[in-house]
């Protein structure tokens, strides 16, 4: 059975068991198939499947991403990605991607059907108002860095930059933040209002929380008396205390600005500590992290690297760190482990920064360990010893007639010694004999790159070309076997046996000519301006080919245009 076969069989058996309900089963079916054929689009589609059934969301997305990356514009394959995205509440990417798989499918059920539900799940029931998240968009943190009313907070306090964070990547959180004022001020900042105000007076689209004091327009002792007083002291001292300056927060930058300036003069011993110092003074910000971890792999300590890495993942999943942020993090441990040509461990780490965000450096990188895996797998499994056991059961079965177990284990042979010449000869008789004479043609061709000197790959080259009816190629092949031993008689008899074919299809001068320039050789020379003026100077004046052949690179092209057959002397 071939391998295509094959991967046909397990993928019919893949979806059997995802019908009946054993996605496990059909997942490990689909994997097998995608050793065989790890480009097949339809394949990864139908592992994403099997992946969402099984609720791993993020291996679903992998491979629906998988599926785009091998046939774009396939529409099955962005209704997979999106159903994953949507599966993780990623809605608005969700609804991208649907979209976007529109553009090669406008009619696509699935596709609209996505669209509509996100639009849902983004909009809220119906009869609402909704709006979309102001804490998302372009230019948010750039507003509120600027705004005197946030750039202390933003600036100075750490739980403010995490509860942004939260709300941007959670904006069900709103309801339950609006008794926190100062989410009301940053609402009011980005939509450019003041929300305090409004909620101090009574605006009726938030009766919940019109009770919450505004800092503009706090309560006064005849409206709470005492107790409103003493709470009024205390909110404004604390409101004090938020806006003084936060010298760890400052000094943190500081240092990371000094470490930056360390790696990028290759002081890594320096950079490192200062990123230390401000990751002590700030554990929030896993830039730090990554950055000491580019130093300890510039440094040649990975293991430190890969801790960092880890430790900055940890980190940022327990604060809710923007996504991208953790993806720079696994794929800077995926370069770590490929570094050390741990490429089965590189390939993890890359596949799970892009699961987080998909970019194209790190998909290339992913590329790149998985071709390294691959020449590295090749590598350990080369055994000269093997290749001649291989080979001695090659030779026997080519002796009993039984050409494909021979081309088996030839080719078995080929990969435990891939730089033996004469395997490749061997394999070339075994499809010559079966009739595949393209593929033998191609083994000769190894064979003669491996060793130029081995008589028998140019005879078994110059055999398949006179079967193919390629006379003149035929005949190179066999003048070069001559050329290395004046004796061999088997290159002999080929030169002498093509010529007369030759001489027998010149009685067809359209056949000749189809043959002639079929051969790369004589193409070449037929296109070169020069030798087309020098064959017209010959047909108007025949005495001029004396002088031409002076001209020993000139006298070489006309022999091989004559012992063709496309030019003859009268």
């Amino acid at each position: 059975m071939s391998d295509k076969e094959k991967v046909e069989e397990l993928k019919n058996e893949g979806n059997v068991a995802l019908q009946s309900g054993k996605a496990q089963a059909a997942i490990d079916l689909y994997t097998e198939a995608l050793k065989l054929d790890p480009e097949n689009h339809v394949l990864y589609s139908n592992r994403s499947a099997a992946y969402t059934k099984q609720n791993m969301y993020a291996e679903a997305y992998d491979d629906a991403c998988k599926t785009i990356d091998a046939k774009p514009d396939w529409a099955k394959g962005y209704s997979r990605k999106g159903a994953s995205l949507a599966f993780m509440n990623r809605y608005e990417e969700a609804k991208a991607c649907y979209e976007e798989g529109l553009k090669y499918d406008a009619n696509n059920k699935q596709l609209l059907n996505g669209v509509a539900d996100c639009k849902k799940h983004l909009t809220g029931p119906a009869g609402s108002q909704p709006i979309g998240n102001p804490f998302t968009g372009p230019g948010v943190m750039d507003r509120l860095s600027k705004d005197p009313r946030t750039k202390t907070w933003l600036e100075n306090d750490p739980s403010y930059r995490t509860l942004i964070q939260d709300l941007q990547t959670d904006p069900s959180k709103l309801a339950t933040s609006l008794q926190d004022e100062r989410v009301l001020t940053t609402l009011g900042v980005l939509m450019g209002i003041d929300l305090n105000v409004q909620m101090a007076n009574g605006d009726p689209s938030s009766t919940q929380n019109s009770k919450v004091p505004s800092s503009n327009n706090p309560p006064t002792p005849k409206q709470n008396g005492a107790a409103g007083s003493q709470h009024d002291s205390h909110k404004k001292a604390k409101t004090e205390s938020k806006a003084e300056p936060d010298v760890n927060l400052t000094e943190a930058v500081k240092l990371k600005e000094e470490g930056n300036a360390a790696y990028k003069k290759k002081d890594f011993e320096t950079a490192i500590d200062c990123y230390t110092k401000a990751f002590e003074l700030d554990s929030t910000n896993i830039s730090f992290l990554t950055n000491r971890a580019a130093a300890y792999y510039e440094k040649g300590d990975q293991e430190s690297c890969r801790k960092d890495c880890q430790k900055a993942v940890d980190v940022g999943r327990e604060i809710r760190v923007d996504f991208k942020l953790v993806a720079k993090a696994f794929a800077r441990m995926g370069t770590s482990y490929a570094k050390d040509a741990d490429y089965k461990q590189a390939i993890y780490y890359f596949d799970k920064s892009l699961t987080e965000q998909r970019t194209p450096e790190t998909l290339k990188k992913r590329q790149a360990a998985e071709k390294a895996q691959k020449e590295q797998e090749r590598l350990a499994y080369i055994d000269p010893d093997k290749a001649q056991e291989e080979k001695n059961s090659g030779n026997e079965c080519f002796k009993t007639g039984d050409f494909p177990s021979a081309i088996k284990h030839y080719t078995e042979a080929i990969k435990r010694n891939p730089d033996d010449a004469k395997i490749y000869s061997n394999r070339a008789a075994c499809y010559t004999k079966l009739a595949e004479l393209a593929l033998g043609l191609k083994d000769c061709d190894k064979c003669i790159e491996l060793d130029p000197t081995f008589i028998k790959g140019y005879l078994r080259r110059g055999t398949i070309l006179k079967g193919m009816k390629k006379y003149t190629e035929a005949m190179t092949a066999f003048e070069k076997a001559h050329e290395l031993d004046e004796n061999n008689s088997e290159a002999k008899e080929g030169v002498t046996s093509c010529m007369m074919a030759q001489r027998m299809n010149r009685s067809d001068p359209e056949e000749v000519k189809r043959q002639a320039m079929a051969n790369p050789e004589i193409q070449q020379i037929m296109q070169d301006p020069a030798m087309r003026m020098i064959l017209e100077q010959m047909q108007e004046n025949p005495g001029a080919l004396q002088e031409h052949l002076r001209n020993p690179e000139i006298a070489s092209k006309i022999q091989k245009l004559l012992k063709v057959g496309l030019i003859s002397i009268r």
